[in-house]
């Protein structure tokens, strides 16, 4: 319990300096949409080559194949939407 307090302790000195957020509103938006597009791609990495493999096998499996591989990408349309909300 103690490393806890400690823990929120030092975050929240380091989150608020002088009454101001230490990452402006608009870099936290930035550094949360560029995790969620590597978090995208890494997952379309798996899905696709996982897709490309059903597909060689079975042709009917393509609809299946792009659905699933751009399921990922919404993420990152998510992401652009809120970036551009902020603005």
């Amino acid at each position: 319990m103690m490393e806890l307090q400690l823990t929120a302790a030092f975050l929240n000195a380091m989150v608020l300096q002088a009454g101001q957020a230490a990452i402006p509103p608009a870099t936290g938006a930035a550094i949360g949409f560029g995790l969620a597009a590597i978090g995208a791609g890494y997952a379309e990495r798996s899905i696709g080559s996982a897709a490309v493999g059903a597909i060689a096998e079975d042709r009917g499996m393509l609809g299946y194949g792009v659905l699933l591989t751009v399921i990922p990408e919404t993420i990152v349309i998510f992401g652009l939407v809120v970036v551009f909300l902020l603005q």
